[in-house]
């Protein structure tokens, strides 16, 4: 279980903070209450998220609605803890530690969002650890306090980087090498007072065309 959380009072003009463990404090909420950062070092995302929804003092059903990136929508828990396993051994990934930082429920939605660092060691020792951002939102229904409908947000790139032991080198190529030709390419086109969306595609569709005849 996470330390113990601040819960706060939204008014119009202010906000006051107070202790959750204070008499009669979750009566007093109105509009939305945060968490503070809580340390829960598990391996699994499953032992993880049985862990978090304690938070709200939610719970999880068998099914439910889970957006992953607006990429794949798993509507079983249980599908969703298997994929996790075995991307997670597929990747090399051997431990995961999380941290949750400012868990946010909106009360009146019957919703609560945070944002979820994950720290992930390997198996093998060529492949670096790494850690990773992730943005959360989980809805519920308010009478049941089933947790109903999950998304989850995520740089997909830059994971499959980080699980490849790549970032790094794909960071330098940006900042020493696209992002100098790049801020050439804006003066220039910033230059030309023509800049909006017709001549931007334009400019695209005239580079493909130049790369199509070079090579084909």
């Amino acid at each position: 279980m996470p330390p113990q959380q601040n819960y706060r009072i939204h008014d119009d003009n202010d906000t006051t903070y107070f202790p959750a463990t204070k008499s009669g404090t979750r009566n007093d909420i109105r509009k939305s209450v945060e968490a503070g950062a809580c340390n829960i070092n598990e391996i699994g995302l499953e032992n993880f998220i049985r862990n978090i929804v304690e938070v709200l003092d939610l719970n999880l059903g068998e099914n439910v609605v889970f957006n992953l990136n607006d990429r794949g929508i798993i509507h079983k828990w249980s599908d969703v803890f298997a994929i996790e396993r075995t991307y997670s051994a597929c990747l090399g990934i051997s431990e995961r530690f999380y941290t949750c930082h400012g868990y946010v429920h909106k009360i009146q939605q019957h919703y609560g969002y945070f944002v979820l660092e994950e720290f992930n060691k390997r198996t093998v020792s060529f492949l670096p650890a790494f850690k990773f951002y992730v943005y959360v939102c989980c809805y519920y229904d308010h009478k049941t306090r089933t947790v109903t409908k999950v998304d989850v947000q995520y740089d997909q790139m830059s994971f499959f980087l980080h699980a490849l032991g790549l970032q790094n080198v794909w960071r330098w190529v940006v900042s020493n090498l696209l992002t100098p030709l790049a801020m050439v390419w804006m003066a220039a086109f910033r230059a030309t007072g023509m800049v909006n969306p017709f001549t931007f595609l334009a400019q695209i569709l005239l580079v493909l065309v130049l790369i199509y005849w070079e090579f084909w």
